[in-house]
């Protein structure tokens, strides 16, 4: 029990920090590199990677919920 919380709060703290995840498609990294503008190249950056976190922190707080009520 002790090892499964262990790997969720290692989850949620991967899933906490996308700083230092980088995830860009590689049609908007040419559009954003093109034009030079490496502030802007980040913000999209950081946005990709929210998106991308959020419905994984949903399914998997939904999981948690699941597993909760099933083991009550």
């Amino acid at each position: 029990m002790v090892m499964k919380i262990r790997v969720f709060f290692i989850l949620i703290l991967f899933l906490a920090t996308p700083q230092l995840a980088e995830a860009q498609c590689a049609m908007c990294r040419a559009v954003v590199e093109s034009e030079g503008n490496a502030e802007t190249a980040e913000a999209l950056n950081d946005g990709i990677v929210y998106l991308m976190a959020i419905p994984y922190i949903l399914v998997a707080g939904l999981g948690y919920f699941i597993y909760r009520k099933m083991r009550s």
